[in-house]
C-alpha cells in the first residue's frame, strides 16, 4: 500500500502537467494584410493573448505592395499574399518563423490577371489558387518544395456579365475556396452572380475542370464574393457583396441546392452597401457577416443544427468605416475586425451561448487593414 501511495505522489505532478497541456492554446499570431498606398507599409504580425484578447505588436515586413489578402500553409511555415495592383497582378511567397512573427521574402509570380484579391493553398502545398478580381479569373500556381512559387499553369475565365452595367459589366472573380476533402474548388463571380464548383485534380497539368453541373446561379444582381463551408461540411454559406444576402446551400459532393436566402441588413434600409466577409465559429453555433459603406456592422446568426438555416440574433457597429474583413480566434471567444478605411482594428468578445457580441475597450490602429489571419504561435 505504502509503494503504491508514493507511486501516486510521484506521478501527480505528471498528471497534472498532461492536464494543463490538454487545455486550449493560450497564444496566436495575428497577421494583418493592408493596402499600402495610405500609412501601412505591408505586413504586419501581432501576438494575440486569447485569454483576455489582447493584441501585441510583434514584427512586419515592408516593401509588399498591396498585400490585400494571406493564406498560411497548413505547415505555418509560409504565406501568401496577394499583390494587388491593378494589370500587373502579382503573388508573394515568405518563409514564417511562428515564434518570432517574422516574415521572410522568398519570391514572387505573376498573378496570371489583373487586381488578385484572394489566395487559397491546399493542404499538401502543391497549388495556390488565385481570384483575380478585375480580369475575372482563377488562376492556379504550383508551389515548390522550398515554399517558392513557380510560374502559373493554368487560368480559367467566363465570358459573361450581370444586370448591374456599373458592377457587372464582366466577370469578376472573388474567392477560391477548396471544399473540404479538397476534390473540389469553388470560386465566386461577383460580375455574373454565379457561384462555380470545379473538379480538383492536383498532379494533373490542368489541375482544374469543370464540375457537373459547373455552377449555380443567385438573384440577378446579388454579387456573389466570399463563402465558407460548415463545420459539419453539409453546407456553404455564400455572402453577396452586392445584395447583401446570405444564400444557404446544402452541399453533397461539388453539388449545391440552395435552401435559404437570408439578408444582413437592417429592416428598411435603403443606402449604400457592400457585403465584405463571411466566417463561422469553431464550435459551428454561429455565423459572422461584416457589411461595409453606409452600414459598417457586424451581423450575428445562430445556425440550426439539423437543417444548417440561419436566424439573426445581433448586429453591432464595427465603430469605423468598410469592414472588409474580420477573423475569429481559433478558441471561439473573441472576433476581430478590420476596419479599412478608418485605419482601425477592434476587439469583441464572443458570448458562446447567445452568438452576441461586446466590445473590448482600446483600438490598434493600423493603416488600411484588409485581411486578418489566426494562425498557432509556436
Amino acid at each position: 500500500m505504502r509503494k503504491f501511495l508514493i507511486l501516486i505522489a510521484l506521478l501527480c505532478p505528471v498528471l497534472i502537467y498532461a492536464q494543463k497541456k490538454k487545455g486550449p492554446p493560450t497564444t496566436f499570431d495575428l497577421l494583418i494584410g493592408t493596402y499600402t498606398k495610405g500609412k501601412s507599409k505591408g505586413i504586419y504580425v501581432y501576438r494575440f493573448y486569447a485569454e483576455k484578447g489582447r493584441l501585441e505588436y510583434l514584427n512586419e515586413i515592408d516593401g509588399v505592395s498591396n498585400p490585400s489578402y494571406l493564406t498560411v500553409t497548413n505547415d505555418n511555415k509560409f504565406v501568401y499574399a496577394v499583390n494587388e495592383d491593378g494589370k500587373q497582378g502579382e503573388v508573394s511567397a515568405f518563409k514564417f518563423n511562428a515564434r518570432l512573427g517574422k516574415l521572410e521574402f522568398i519570391n514572387n509570380q505573376s498573378s496570371l490577371g489583373a487586381d488578385p484579391c484572394y489566395i487559397s493553398v491546399d493542404k499538401d502545398q502543391k497549388n495556390a489558387f488565385i481570384a483575380n478580381y478585375s480580369s475575372g479569373t482563377i488562376a492556379v500556381l504550383p508551389i515548390n518544395k522550398d515554399g517558392s512559387l513557380a510560374n502559373g499553369i493554368q487560368s480559367m475565365h467566363d465570358d459573361g456579365h450581370g444586370i448591374n452595367k456599373e458592377r457587372q459589366e464582366s466577370a469578376h472573380v472573388h474567392t477560391a475556396v477548396l471544399s473540404p476533402d479538397e476534390k473540389y474548388l469553388l470560386y465566386t463571380d461577383l460580375g455574373t452572380d454565379k457561384l462555380h464548383v470545379t473538379r480538383y485534380r492536383p498532379g494533373k497539368e490542368s489541375p482544374l475542370t469543370d464540375a457537373k453541373p459547373p455552377f449555380v446561379s443567385v438573384t440577378p444582381g446579388d454579387g456573389p464574393r466570399h463563402l465558407v463551408f460548415s463545420n459539419d461540411k453539409k453546407r456553404v454559406y455564400l455572402l453577396t457583396e452586392m445584395g447583401s444576402n446570405i444564400h444557404v446551400f446544402d452541399y453533397d459532393g461539388g453539388k449545391l441546392k440552395e435552401k435559404q436566402t437570408i439578408s444582413f441588413l437592417m429592416p428598411g434600409f435603403k443606402g449604400k452597401t457592400a457585403g465584405a466577409a463571411v466566417h463561422i465559429t469553431p464550435d459551428g453555433k454561429f455565423l459572422y457577416a461584416s457589411n461595409r459603406l453606409e452600414t459598417n456592422t457586424i451581423t450575428a446568426f445562430a445556425i440550426n443544427e439539423e437543417t444548417g438555416e440561419l436566424s439573426q440574433v445581433d448586429q453591432i457597429s464595427t465603430f469605423g468605416k468598410n469592414p472588409r474583413d474580420f477573423a475569429i480566434d481559433p478558441n471561439g471567444n473573441f472576433l476581430v475586425v478590420a476596419n479599412q478605411d478608418s485605419d482601425s482594428i477592434f476587439v469583441y468578445k464572443i458570448n458562446k451561448e447567445t452568438g452576441k457580441l461586446n466590445l473590448l475597450q482600446g483600438k490598434l490602429e493600423i493603416g488600411n487593414p484588409v485581411c486578418l489571419k489566426f494562425t498557432p504561435a509556436e
